[in-house]
This record gives C-alpha cells, structure tokens and sequence, in this order.
C-alpha cells in the first residue's frame, strides 16, 4: 500500500505541475502532505519535513550565495565578453546560436555545478533568442541535457553519490564511460542541429512575411507546444545591458580571477559549496561595490532569484521528507524487486540502467543513490553482478535528471529564461529521453552493462 501511495503521489504531483494547475512550490508542499496525511502518518509529518528541511538546508545555502556570486558578477560585466563573442559567432543564425548552445553549456559544465552553468548560459544567450524570436524553451531544454551528461564527471554529484554508496573508486568508475557519455553528447549536438534547422526556416519565413516580421523581433516566436514562454518578457533582460550603472570593468581581470580561484576551490573540494560562495560572495560585494548602499542594492536586485529558487528547495524538502520518512521509496524498491520475475536477474543490470531513468527523475540524486541503489546493488550481488557494473548502470539514465521538478538548478535556468515549467518538461522529455536511450545502448555496446 505504501508502495502505491509513493506512486500515485509522484504521479499526482507530476500531472498536476505539467497540466499547470497548481504551482510547482505549491504542489511539493501540498501533494505530499496530503498523501501522509491518507498513509496515515500525521503525527510524524513536521518530523518528516523537518528531517527533510535539514538535509536540504545546505543545498539551499548554496543556491542562495551562488545566485548572488554570479548575479554580481553579471552585474559587474564579467560576462560581457563571453556575450558579445557569442553575438559574433552567431551573428543571426538560429542554427549557429543552438548548437552554440550545447557547446557552451559542455564545456562551463565541466565545473560540476549546474547553478553556474545555466547562469552563465541565461547570461550570454537569452538577449540573442529574444533578438532572433527563438524560444528559449529551446535553451533551457539543451542546457539541461547537456549539463546532465558532463555532471557524471567524478566531481559531479551523481557519480561522487554513487561511488560513495557503493565504496568504488570515482576515476575507475568514471573512465570507461567516457566513450558512452560521448554518444550522449553527440546525439544532444544532432538534436540541436536539427531543433536549429527548423528555426531557421521559421526565421526566413518571418524575414519573408512582413506582418510577422515584428513578432520574431518581440520574442515570441517558438517552437509548437511552447506557447511562445518569453512574449510577455521579450524586451526587459537587459541584465547584460552595455551602458548599466553596475559596470565594474577595470576590475573585469580581478573579477575573472576570483571566479577561477572559486572554481578551482569548488572542484578541489578544500571547503563546502556554500561556504566557498558565501566567501566568494563577501569579496566580490567589498571590492566592486565598497559602500553599504551598493551592496544593499546589489542583493536586493537579486532577491526575486534568490527567493524563488529558496523557496522551491525547501518546498521540496516537504516531498522528499515526506517520500523518505514513509518509506515510501524503500517500499516502492523492495516491491520492484520482488514482483521481478528470475527470468530478468541476467538482465538485472540492463533493468537497473532503463529504471535509473524513471528513478532519478522522480527522485533526487540523494533519495535514488542512498536510498535506492544499496538495495539494487545487494540483489544484483546475489545474481554475480559486480557493484562496479550496479553504479554504473544507475548513472547512464542520468540525461533526464536535470529535468526533474527536484532539481533545484533547473528551478534557476528556467526562473532567469521566464520559461514555465510545464513548457520545459513538454518540450525537452522526449528528447532526453532520447539521449538516455543512446547512453545506455552505447553503455551496453561497450559492455559497462552485460547479460550475465
């Protein structure tokens, strides 16, 4: 019963966000405690949250500083150069400007932090899909399968959560799948040269037809099932603005510097995420903007980001406390494995790369790799299957994760590209689904995976 509880929560809650009737802060709170409520676990709800707050707290630490860190840095120019680059490159070429999309998202992924990422990219590329009338559904639905697939670096937190849970070498891990996680990024590239091929028929036939010409320079154009998300928006992203007061660029070098310095700390690991950003971001304040009323106004020009993405993390903390403190998703394994028939256990470690798709979609990283893949790894060691072959498998559905309503970077891409959810999950779900897909079967050519 708790099993199908857990599901028809998840379910709820995912028809409810994509369908647009409530909010999606409003159904992770909601959703999950009225479904504790009918399990019939009332009494421990403000334990459950509260477990959940906590484990989350960090995380939200994080996110609040790292907004403000780039947002700074924004404000100050340091990412002025990258976009009138871009602009260069691109000049009016939709196709140019997608697949300049992936390819930058890749290579500032390599970070490991999904928050940076999708900033800079929001940053550099939104002014340019508003120019040419592309919808940044476009954007955000590459970035977050790009980024998906760079993030299993070992430094990401899929990987470093999986070696942990199972006491695996990272680099051992990681290497071999290297090769499949390179199919998964071409196949992103084929997407974006198609997606960019059909806009640019879109943009010619705007250029050809004057009465639409107008709506291409507004914004609004997009792609079917869009619904054209930055219309109302199109003209007051001027975060990159050339003549802003914010300007700092004699301290452009300073800025770039602690910006490399941050992120080498952040990959070294010398200190926390959020104690790292939380530094990074007092310096910045104190050198570009010394007086109290500067900084006062630097931060509260980011205080919309800051709440909404706050506020959605610790939202989520009410569902996943709510799924954890049931045993909700321990049910909903231990169901799996035991409705499996024996006929599948050579297969066992194929079943553990397709269900990692549903799992870390409808899960976060930690609720999937600490909760749920020490129970597949010890079945799968009870068929002679290695936890080498367990931990990578549960990392090849990982191309769809981004797009999680869990995810609290996706909660900043598409919060900065005045992109609904719904149309994000619409638009990019089957394409990420796609490259998940190719990972895996390239995954299984290369034998990560294997009948046993």
């Amino acid at each position: 019963m708790i099993a199908l509880l857990g599901l028809a929560m998840v379910s709820v809650f995912l028809y409810l966000v994509m369908s647009k009737r409530l909010a999606p802060m409003v159904a992770l709170i909601v959703i999950p405690a009225i479904f504790a409520v009918i399990a019939g676990f009332a009494p421990d709800l403000g334990e459950m949250v509260t477990d959940g707050i906590t484990s989350l707290a960090p995380t939200a630490a994080m996110l609040m500083f790292a907004i403000l860190y780039f947002g700074i840095m924004i404000d100050a120019g340091l990412f002025d150069p990258v976009a009138r680059a871009v602009v260069r490159l691109t000049g009016d070429d939709p196709l140019k400007l997608i697949m300049g999309t992936v390819a930058l998202v890749a290579v500032v992924s390599l970070d490991g932090d999904g928050t940076t990422t999708f900033m800079i990219t929001v940053s550099a590329l939104l002014p340019i899909y508003r120019k040419l009338g592309v919808s940044p559904v476009l954007m955000t639905g590459l970035a977050c399968m790009t980024n998906a697939i760079l993030n299993i670096v070992p430094w990401g937190g899929p990987a470093a959560r999986a070696a942990s849970v199972l006491r695996l070498d990272p680099q051992e891990m990681f290497v071999p799948m290297i090769p499949a996680l390179g199919a998964g990024l071409v196949t992103v590239f084929v997407i974006a040269y198609v997606l960019g091929l059909r806009e640019r028929a879109k943009l010619r036939v705007r250029a050809a037809e004057p009465a639409l010409a107008g709506v291409g320079a507004g914004g609004g154009g997009g792609p079917v099932g869009t619904g054209g998300a930055d219309a109302e928006d199109g003209g007051d992203f001027d975060v990159l603005h050339p003549d802003r007061e914010s300007l700092r660029p004699r301290l452009i070098w300073f800025n770039a510097a602690l910006t490399v310095a941050l992120l080498v700390a952040l990959i070294s690991g010398v200190l926390p995420i959020a104690v790292l950003f939380m530094i990074g971001t007092g310096i910045a304040l104190i050198v570009n903007y010394p007086s109290i009323k500067e900084q006062a106004a630097r931060i509260a020009s980011h205080a919309d980001s800051v709440v909404a993405v706050v506020s959605m993390v610790f939202a989520a903390a009410v569902f996943t406390g709510v799924l954890s403190g049931t045993g909700m998703i321990e049910q909903m394994a231990q169901y799996l494995l035991h409705g499996m028939p024996d006929a599948l256990f050579p297969y066992f470690s194929v079943v553990i790369a397709v269900l990692s798709i549903p799992f870390t979609f409808f899960m976060s990283n930690d609720a999937f790799y600490f909760g749920v893949v020490p129970i597949l790894a010890e079945t799968a060691a009870q068929h002679g299957i290695s936890a080498m072959e367990v931990a990578r498998a549960s990392l090849l559905g990982q191309p769809i994760h981004m797009l999680s309503p869990l995810v609290p970077a996706m909660y900043v891409l598409i919060g900065l590209a005045k992109v609904d959810l719904g149309d994000q999950h619409r638009f990019a779900i089957k394409w990420a689904l796609l490259v998940s897909l190719v990972v895996i079967a390239a995954g299984f050519a290369l034998g990560l995976i294997a009948i046993h």
